[in-house]
């Protein structure tokens, strides 16, 4: 049986070995950026045990995003994405060595680790919108739907492995050993970049160098519903709903009365669901309005279930189906803006994206540690489910009922908006 059969042609861009490559690359250090999440999440909680620091870390790894990210869409529309990838993954392999460097010499404190988060936050401002518009150059355009939920399987299969090693690390050998795997985890994706025949990628057009480039991008996704709603969705979302990091360890050591341990089991388990979304998500041709509610009520019902779980018996299964949920909406959501997005403006609506999503986080993850320290941590768990399903009725009121009706069809293409 071929790859491509397998799983009813969900691995049929595997095909194409520059994808292989970038997958397989991705998947090594999107696991080593994993040790470095929980790591840096529980040494912040070691040395603060305070929600509200644990959302300051995240926002200062996140707020870049928020402050440059239009600026650096537009760059993504500009340069030689494979090139520009190069640059910054080794820019980010010696981020993570700093770290490494910091921990193991005993000078890890929260100010440094606030400021070395910040440095990261710079790094995926930039890596962001390029990485994610250079999916796809790797296949062609009616694979596109395809190699979207593998990359986006491959994004949280790391969520499994990650954690896991991260417990184990921390419990054996200490927190430094987390960073210094990081930063060797970034050759993988390294070599994939450089080993890629660039005769078989498939570029768009770059943009030239312009004034109002950043709002001509803003401009033309505002006019198009079709990537509009989603945007906003993933806005609402992305603020309250995807702060795992602030309120998955909360949730364990506070209502769960856990330990470190069970929060990277937990975590796994999440992501384990996760996968299982992306993967069903791959099987789909197409994917539309229905879509992108339906997954927003899996994304919010789940957490509901998790927020008001009595026990770990109940919070492992409620985190499968939490991690299948959100995964679905991440897929839908990206699937979409992807694919009708006009590829001169790609660049800037991936970086859109990326605001919404990981630019909110200085906003809702200081908010949710806040919220979850004044009436705990299940609180922090509702208010992210009543984001979901506010997003969810959003899309219903904007779209309507004749677009609910229509199972996984595609949305109409956009319109490129000309520059005034």
């Amino acid at each position: 049986m071929s790859v491509a059969t397998l799983g009813g042609g969900a691995f049929r861009t595997l095909h194409h070995r520059n994808f292989r490559r970038f997958l397989a690359g991705q998947l090594i250090s999107q696991t080593g950026n994993w040790l470095t999440m929980i790591a840096q999440t529980l040494l912040v909680l070691r040395l603060t045990d305070s929600g509200l620091a644990l959302g300051m870390v995240t926002a200062c790894q996140f707020a870049p995003i928020l402050l440059i990210g239009a600026w650096t869409g537009a760059v993504a529309d500009r340069v030689d994405k494979r090139r520009m990838l190069l640059v910054l993954q080794a820019a980010a392999m010696v981020q993570s060595a700093v770290f490494a460097v910091v921990v193991f010499a005993g000078r890890e404190s929260v100010p440094v680790i606030y400021a070395l988060a910040l440095v990261q936050g710079v790094i995926t401002a930039f890596d962001n919108p390029i990485r994610r518009s250079f999916v796809v150059e790797l296949v062609p355009k009616d694979q596109l739907s395809n190699a979207v939920s593998l990359n986006t399987s491959v994004m949280t299969g790391a969520r499994v492995f990650g954690p896991a090693v991260a417990g184990f690390l921390i419990s054996t050998v200490g927190f430094g050993w987390c960073f210094a795997l990081d930063a060797i985890s970034y050759l993988a994706v390294l070599w994939g970049l450089w080993r890629m025949d660039v005769a078989q990628l498939h570029p768009g057009p770059h943009a030239v160098r312009a004034p109002h480039q950043v709002r001509d991008g803003l401009r033309y996704t505002r006019r198009e519903p079709a990537l509009w709603v989603p945007l906003v969705m993933t806005a609402l979302i992305g603020t309250f709903a995807f702060n795992f990091s602030v309120t998955m360890p909360l949730f364990v050591t506070g209502p769960m009365n856990g330990s470190e341990g069970l929060y990277t089991v937990l975590f796994s388990v999440l992501s384990v669901g996760s996968v299982l979304g992306a993967l069903a998500s791959a099987r789909r041709d197409s994917v539309g309005a229905r879509d992108l509610v339906v997954a927003a009520l899996a994304f919010g019902a789940p957490m509901t279930l998790l927020a008001l779980a009595p026990g770990p018996w109940l919070a492992f299964p409620a985190a499968v189906l939490l991690g299948a949920g959100s995964s679905m909406f991440l897929t839908s959501s990206t699937a979409i803006v992807q694919l009708l997005a006009d590829p001169g403006y790609r660049g800037r609506v991936m970086a859109l994206q990326g605001m919404v999503l990981l630019g909110s986080t200085p906003v809702g993850g200081p908010t949710v540690g806040w919220v979850c320290e004044r009436f705990g941590p299940r609180a922090g768990l509702l208010v992210g489910a009543m984001s979901c399903f506010a997003a969810a009725l959003y899309a219903l009121t904007r779209f309507g009922r004749t677009a609910m009706r229509r199972s996984a069809e595609p949305m109409r293409p956009a319109i490129p908006v000309p520059s005034e």
